[in-house]
């Protein structure tokens, strides 16, 4: 058994560069040695808006990139022996894993493994009258809102079980996040489910990593305060993690960004709440002591990580229907651009009032008067120098797809209907959804895997 495993992470979210594992794919096989790939690409609401695909096409309901992300390395890494561990099967990882053995019949892999955890969803598990509410989501107002999705963060054990099955990719839906990466450490190393310590260097290390770019200097780039080289050519992160629990953070070879000690720390505070005490699935963090220290260019060691035993509670996140957002966006340029924007504001207002729209609005002046506005959008009305071009934007929040819709055409309208001089209107709908988290007990849950090839599945 080697000393030191290789993680490389090549998504940090659905929509990530589809052209960003290669790199990191490359860089393993020069440096040799076991190792293994991951994708996170599940944020909250990413899951809802799969199974609202899934509601329309039964066979979708994955990442809809899929295919791009896989396609550049599914036969190198399946030469090398570099496991693929991705998040990607969303709502539905059974027709992810029908796409990826497709594609790999198509490469030549007929023979390739392919994992499918199951049991995230807990849509017929969770009880909302019964299951008491996560901590931070107490007093959140659902809307009333159809249950569109309920997915548990589970743990890295069903992933283990696909490892050591013999999955060269394994599929899975809501898992905790920094799981993906621990699943191959403890496969590889042959942790126990309760070496704490060892648990926690590994879950850190998928803490770090989950996020790709962002601990690599894309989160962290701000043009003359905090600067990165070749930020388009950004490289994807790498951790090296030894047996000894030795925890080192590099990146892809030949490209952009940086792996300094300030990008650490910063990720390393993401989203953990009690830095002495971060949840996940396998193990509870104590990050309050640790040292990070540069020991060469784009490598920062992480010392003092401790862990204790896994909460006895799992955390669920639950989807609810919030209705529908409606945006339309209209330009104005040139002289007296300002003036002409707000009336055009003005009007969207009063035509949402004249048609009785069923709706929720606001207008912000894009550029002007937006982001460092209050709830009520009205910063617009104030007094402002005169730009040299404004972006109009409504958005309105409505019950109905079709309230939505007209609302947002109202902007379309503005083309014809004044003031003078608009240009380059946009409009369009998007579901809109709203999440609470629930608490579940460890038991309520009955997550596994099955493994099978690409032959068998595709």
């Amino acid at each position: 058994m080697s000393n030191v495993f290789r993680i490389g992470n090549c998504a940090g979210f659905s929509g990530d560069r589809v052209d960003a594992a290669s790199p990191v794919v490359d860089t393993l096989i020069e440096a040799g040695g076991p190792c293994a790939i991951f994708f996170e690409t599940l944020g909250e609401r990413t899951v809802a808006l799969a199974q609202l695909e899934k509601r329309r096409d039964p066979s979708r309901g994955y990442e809809p990139m899929l295919e791009r992300l896989l396609e550049p390395i599914l036969v190198r890494c399946a030469k090398h022996g570099i496991p693929i561990i991705g998040n990607f099967g969303a709502a539905n990882p059974p027709g992810a894993a029908k796409l990826i053995a497709q594609l790999a019949k198509r490469l030549g892999l007929p023979d390739l493994k392919i994992g499918v955890v199951y049991g995230d969803d807990v849509r017929d598990r969770l009880n909302l009258e019964t299951h008491a509410v996560y901590e931070a989501d107490t007093g959140l107002d659902m809307g009333g809102g159809d249950v569109v999705s309920a997915n548990a963060y589970i743990s890295a054990k069903p992933i283990v079980e696909a490892l050591k099955a013999g999955a060269q990719v394994v599929v899975t839906g809501r898992t905790g996040d920094p799981s993906l990466a621990l699943a191959p450490l403890m496969h590889h190393f042959g942790w126990s489910e309760d070496d704490w310590a060892k648990l926690a260097i590994g879950a850190t290390a998928g803490h770090l990593l989950e996020c790709g770019a962002q601990i690599t200097g894309g989160y962290y780039y701000d043009p003359g305060f905090k600067d990165i080289p070749d930020p388009a050519n950004i490289g994807f992160p790498i951790a090296e993690v030894g047996a000894d629990g030795s925890l080192v953070i590099t990146k892809a070879n030949r490209t952009g960004g940086l792996v300094n000690a300030q990008v650490v720390k910063e990720q390393l505070l993401y989203e953990i709440h009690d830095p002495s005490r971060y949840i996940t699935p396998d193990v509870i963090l104590d990050l309050s002591g640790v040292t990070v220290t540069e020991i060469g260019k784009d490598r920062v060691q992480i010392k003092g990580i401790k862990g204790s035993a896994a909460p006895t509670t799992i955390k669920a996140t639950v989807c609810f229907d919030g209705g529908w957002l409606g945006e339309g966006e209209i330009s104005y340029a040139g002289p007296n651009c300002r003036a002409r924007a707000r009336i055009a504001a003005d009007v969207l207002l009063e035509r949402l009032k004249i048609r009785k729209l069923d709706v929720q609005a606001r207008v912000d002046l894009i550029g002007v008067a937006s982001v460092h506005d209050g709830d009520g959008g009205t910063k617009w009305r104030e007094s402002m120098a005169e730009p040299d071009d404004i972006r109009v934007r409504l958005a309105v929040s409505a019950r109905t797809q079709d309230d939505a819709d007209q609302a947002a055409r109202e902007a379309l309208a503005l083309y014809c209907c004044g003031p003078a001089g608009g240009g380059g209107v946009r409009w369009k709908t998007t579901p809109r959804i709203r999440t609470q988290s629930y608490l579940m007990l460890p038991s309520d849950l009955s997550p596994g895997c099955t493994v099978h090839t690409a032959k068998e599945l595709a």
